[in-house]
Protein backbone atom coordinates (compact mmCIF):
# COMPACT_ATOMS: atom_id res chain seq x y z
CA UNK A 1 0.00 0.00 0.00
CA UNK A 2 1.06 3.60 -0.55
CA UNK A 3 2.51 6.05 1.94
CA UNK A 4 -0.04 8.46 3.40
CA UNK A 5 0.05 11.98 4.73
CA UNK A 6 -0.71 10.57 8.19
CA UNK A 7 1.52 9.23 10.95
CA UNK A 8 2.51 5.58 10.51
CA UNK A 9 0.23 3.03 12.15
CA UNK A 10 1.06 -0.42 13.40
CA UNK A 11 -1.54 -2.57 11.63
CA UNK A 12 -2.12 -6.30 12.06
CA UNK A 13 -2.50 -8.05 8.73
CA UNK A 14 -2.81 -11.63 7.55
CA UNK A 15 -3.33 -13.48 4.28
CA UNK A 16 -6.55 -15.24 3.40
CA UNK A 17 -6.06 -17.01 0.10
CA UNK A 18 -5.18 -14.29 -2.39
CA UNK A 19 -6.50 -11.47 -0.21
CA UNK A 20 -4.79 -9.49 2.53
CA UNK A 21 -6.89 -8.81 5.61
CA UNK A 22 -6.35 -6.09 8.22
CA UNK A 23 -7.56 -6.16 11.82
CA UNK A 24 -10.06 -3.38 12.52
CA UNK A 25 -9.77 -2.90 16.26
CA UNK A 26 -13.06 -0.97 16.41
CA UNK A 27 -15.07 -3.74 14.73
CA UNK A 28 -12.86 -6.39 16.39
CA UNK A 29 -12.42 -8.47 13.26
CA UNK A 30 -10.29 -8.87 10.15
CA UNK A 31 -11.55 -7.23 6.96
CA UNK A 32 -10.29 -6.93 3.38
CA UNK A 33 -7.41 -4.47 3.07
CA UNK A 34 -8.48 -2.14 0.26
CA UNK A 35 -6.85 1.23 -0.45
CA UNK A 36 -9.79 2.99 1.26
CA UNK A 37 -9.49 0.69 4.28
CA UNK A 38 -5.76 1.50 4.43
CA UNK A 39 -6.69 5.19 4.82
CA UNK A 40 -9.41 4.43 7.39
CA UNK A 41 -7.15 2.32 9.58
CA UNK A 42 -4.40 4.94 9.59
CA UNK A 43 -6.82 7.76 10.39
CA UNK A 44 -8.58 5.87 13.20
CA UNK A 45 -5.22 4.84 14.69
CA UNK A 46 -4.22 8.51 14.50
CA UNK A 47 -7.33 9.58 16.45
CA UNK A 48 -6.86 6.93 19.14
CA UNK A 49 -3.07 6.63 19.46
CA UNK A 50 -1.93 10.18 18.71
CA UNK A 51 -4.91 12.24 19.86
CA UNK A 52 -6.12 10.13 22.76
CA UNK A 53 -9.73 9.59 21.76
CA UNK A 54 -11.20 6.54 23.49
CA UNK A 55 -11.94 3.79 21.01
CA UNK A 56 -15.27 3.31 22.82
CA UNK A 57 -16.43 6.65 21.35
CA UNK A 58 -15.56 5.68 17.76
CA UNK A 59 -17.38 3.40 15.33
CA UNK A 60 -16.60 2.28 11.78
CA UNK A 61 -19.17 1.49 9.09
CA UNK A 62 -22.15 2.98 10.93
CA UNK A 63 -25.42 1.92 9.28
CA UNK A 64 -28.03 4.57 8.59
CA UNK A 65 -30.96 5.22 6.30
CA UNK A 66 -30.77 8.21 3.95
CA UNK A 67 -33.96 8.88 2.02
CA UNK A 68 -35.07 5.30 2.53
CA UNK A 69 -31.79 3.84 1.22
CA UNK A 70 -29.38 1.93 3.46
CA UNK A 71 -25.96 3.59 3.71
CA UNK A 72 -22.82 3.22 5.82
CA UNK A 73 -20.94 6.17 7.27
CA UNK A 74 -17.20 5.39 7.32
CA UNK A 75 -16.36 6.60 10.86
CA UNK A 76 -18.31 8.39 13.58
CA UNK A 77 -16.90 9.96 16.73
CA UNK A 78 -19.56 10.20 19.45
CA UNK A 79 -19.87 12.60 22.40
CA UNK A 80 -19.25 11.21 25.86
CA UNK A 81 -22.48 12.74 27.13
CA UNK A 82 -25.60 11.66 25.27
CA UNK A 83 -23.82 9.61 22.62
CA UNK A 84 -24.77 11.89 19.74
CA UNK A 85 -22.40 12.18 16.74
CA UNK A 86 -19.68 14.81 17.19
CA UNK A 87 -17.69 14.17 14.01
CA UNK A 88 -18.08 12.04 10.90
CA UNK A 89 -15.30 11.04 8.51
CA UNK A 90 -15.55 9.96 4.88
CA UNK A 91 -12.55 8.13 3.44
CA UNK A 92 -11.46 7.65 -0.14
CA UNK A 93 -8.53 5.72 -1.56
CA UNK A 94 -5.32 7.77 -1.99
CA UNK A 95 -5.71 7.85 -5.79
CA UNK A 96 -9.32 9.15 -5.59
CA UNK A 97 -9.66 12.90 -5.95
CA UNK A 98 -11.74 14.76 -3.36
CA UNK A 99 -14.59 16.27 -5.40
CA UNK A 100 -18.05 17.71 -4.91
CA UNK A 101 -19.43 14.16 -5.14
CA UNK A 102 -17.53 13.23 -1.96
CA UNK A 103 -18.90 16.28 -0.15
CA UNK A 104 -22.41 15.44 -1.36
CA UNK A 105 -21.99 11.94 0.05
CA UNK A 106 -20.88 13.07 3.52
CA UNK A 107 -23.51 15.81 3.68
CA UNK A 108 -26.23 13.23 2.91
CA UNK A 109 -25.00 11.20 5.90
CA UNK A 110 -24.95 14.34 7.99
CA UNK A 111 -28.58 15.07 7.07
CA UNK A 112 -29.35 12.11 9.36
CA UNK A 113 -26.51 12.29 11.92
CA UNK A 114 -26.24 16.10 12.33
CA UNK A 115 -22.61 16.00 13.50
CA UNK A 116 -20.73 19.18 14.41
CA UNK A 117 -17.69 18.42 12.24
CA UNK A 118 -17.22 16.68 8.89
CA UNK A 119 -13.87 15.41 7.65
CA UNK A 120 -13.15 14.15 4.14
CA UNK A 121 -9.79 12.52 3.45
CA UNK A 122 -8.04 10.34 0.90
CA UNK A 123 -5.05 9.93 3.20
CA UNK A 124 -3.13 12.57 1.28
CA UNK A 125 -5.45 15.59 1.51
CA UNK A 126 -7.69 16.28 4.49
CA UNK A 127 -10.57 18.76 4.66
CA UNK A 128 -12.55 19.64 7.76
CA UNK A 129 -15.76 21.59 7.99
CA UNK A 130 -17.57 22.85 11.11
CA UNK A 131 -21.35 22.89 10.86
CA UNK A 132 -23.27 25.84 12.29
CA UNK A 133 -26.87 24.72 12.54
CA UNK A 134 -27.96 27.97 14.22
CA UNK A 135 -26.84 30.00 11.20
CA UNK A 136 -27.67 27.21 8.74
CA UNK A 137 -24.13 27.33 7.34
CA UNK A 138 -20.80 25.58 7.33
CA UNK A 139 -17.25 26.85 7.71
CA UNK A 140 -13.98 25.29 6.67
CA UNK A 141 -11.67 25.76 9.60
CA UNK A 142 -9.65 28.96 9.27
CA UNK A 143 -6.44 27.23 10.32
CA UNK A 144 -6.51 25.49 6.94
CA UNK A 145 -5.50 28.79 5.36
CA UNK A 146 -2.47 29.44 7.58
CA UNK A 147 0.98 28.45 6.44
CA UNK A 148 2.93 26.41 8.92
CA UNK A 149 6.33 24.78 9.00
CA UNK A 150 7.07 21.60 7.08
CA UNK A 151 6.77 18.68 7.34
CA UNK A 152 3.99 18.65 9.93
CA UNK A 153 1.52 21.12 8.49
CA UNK A 154 -1.55 21.16 10.64
CA UNK A 155 -4.86 22.76 11.08
CA UNK A 156 -6.75 22.42 14.30
CA UNK A 157 -10.21 21.12 14.98
CA UNK A 158 -11.36 22.27 18.40
CA UNK A 159 -13.58 19.82 20.20
CA UNK A 160 -14.69 19.35 23.78
CA UNK A 161 -11.51 19.82 25.87
CA UNK A 162 -9.31 18.40 23.10
CA UNK A 163 -7.51 19.38 19.93
CA UNK A 164 -7.33 17.16 16.90
CA UNK A 165 -4.42 18.05 14.61
CA UNK A 166 -5.12 17.05 11.05
CA UNK A 167 -2.09 16.88 8.75
CA UNK A 168 -2.29 18.58 5.37
CA UNK A 169 0.26 18.04 2.66
CA UNK A 170 2.72 20.58 1.23
CA UNK A 171 0.83 20.26 -2.08
CA UNK A 172 -2.34 21.43 -0.34
CA UNK A 173 -0.48 24.48 0.96
CA UNK A 174 0.91 25.29 -2.49
CA UNK A 175 -2.58 25.01 -3.89
CA UNK A 176 -3.95 27.23 -1.14
CA UNK A 177 -1.35 29.89 -1.95
CA UNK A 178 -2.51 29.89 -5.57
CA UNK A 179 -6.19 30.22 -4.76
CA UNK A 180 -8.21 32.77 -2.86
CA UNK A 181 -10.20 31.63 0.16
CA UNK A 182 -13.44 32.23 -1.65
CA UNK A 183 -12.41 30.30 -4.77
CA UNK A 184 -11.20 27.28 -2.82
CA UNK A 185 -14.17 27.27 -0.47
CA UNK A 186 -16.52 27.42 -3.46
CA UNK A 187 -14.62 24.62 -5.23
CA UNK A 188 -14.72 22.33 -2.21
CA UNK A 189 -18.22 22.92 -0.93
CA UNK A 190 -20.10 23.52 -4.15
CA UNK A 191 -22.92 24.68 -1.88
CA UNK A 192 -23.42 21.18 -0.50
CA UNK A 193 -22.73 21.87 3.17
CA UNK A 194 -26.11 23.26 4.05
CA UNK A 195 -28.14 22.76 7.17
CA UNK A 196 -30.30 19.77 6.57
CA UNK A 197 -33.20 19.06 8.88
Amino acid sequence: MSLLNLPPASLQTRNSGERILVFDFLRRRYIALTPEEWVRQHFVHFLVERKGYPEALLANEVSLSVGGASRRCDTVLYRREGGSPRLIVEYKAPHVEITEKVFTQISSYNSVLRADYLIVTNGMSHYCCRMDYGQCSSVFLRQLWKTQSFPQLTHVLKSERKLINIWISPLDVLYLHQQSRRTLKSRLTGGFFRCLT
